[in-house]
């Protein structure tokens, strides 16, 4: 069975926030774009569009409709790898495909290694793993590592892909390991969260709640709106708004 790091020399991850998050699915678009010609490529997908599709995606929404004192919500959760500080997709491995980097905490899977026993996601709590069908071996989210670490880019891009599309920056990325860091600030400040804690995987990646609004108190967006209603553009918005 593979083993683990003693200590990492980063903790990457991410702070998701559930209070902004609009379940739009463009991080999982893009996530599965970059994917597709990165190190884990190709993502396939095996008869997409017929009455048993199968694909490859690191990124999944669900979203839930709740219903407290009369009051209906609904809460867009996304899913995905939580690089977890004591993986069992790690420790279950026969091969060592699935390993956990001691310099930043990731966890991959080496696919010249893995010969698809699926004990990974088995052993994954969080149905973070995905089994390609025509690659005969199992994948997962790298967080970007070839985008994370690509000198070519300015460093405002060198963030996943999920983290640069998503268009309510419910999703930050950075380093645990610094107490100063913004996604270190945010589950501080936020009360971020583990997912399933009691499982005793210690996952990285940070869920941020949702805000508990007041009776009449104007949703997060409304200030974004309200910049827009000027100029040319806010003009044509009230014009057809009217019709």
């Amino acid at each position: 069975m593979t083993s683990l790091p003693q200590q990492t020399g980063k903790q990457l991850g991410l702070v998701i926030d559930l209070d902004v998050c609009v379940g739009c699915h463009a991080c999982a678009v893009n996530c599965k774009e970059w994917n597709t010609g990165g190190v884990a490529a190709p993502l396939t997908d095996i008869n997409p569009y017929g009455e048993d599709p199968l694909g490859v995606w690191f990124n999944r929404i669900h979203s839930y409709e709740t219903n407290k004192a009369g009051k209906g919500t609904t809460v867009h959760f996304p899913r995905s790898c939580l690089h977890c500080a004591e993986p069992a997709c790690v420790t279950v491995c026969p091969t060592g495909a699935s390993y956990k980097r001691a310099e930043d905490g990731i966890v991959l899977v080496n696919e010249d290694l893995c010969i698809g026993c699926k004990l990974c996601s088995w052993a994954c709590p969080y149905g973070a793993r995905e089994y390609d069908y025509d690659a005969g071996v199992m994948k997962k989210c790298t967080l970007c590592i070839d985008k994370i670490y690509n000198e070519n880019l300015d460093p405002a891009d060198r963030v996943p892909a999920c983290v640069a599309t998503c268009p309510t920056s419910a999703r930050t990325f950075g380093d645990f390991a610094d107490p100063n860091s913004a996604v270190s600030k945010l589950v501080r400040e936020r009360g971020g969260y583990d997912l399933m804690p009691e499982m005793g995987y210690r996952p990285t990646n940070k869920y941020l709640p949702p805000r508990k609004k007041e009776a009449g108190e104007a949703p997060a967006l409304a200030p974004i709106m309200e910049s827009q209603q000027a100029g040319f553009l806010g003009w044509v918005d009230r014009l057809l708004s009217s019709v």
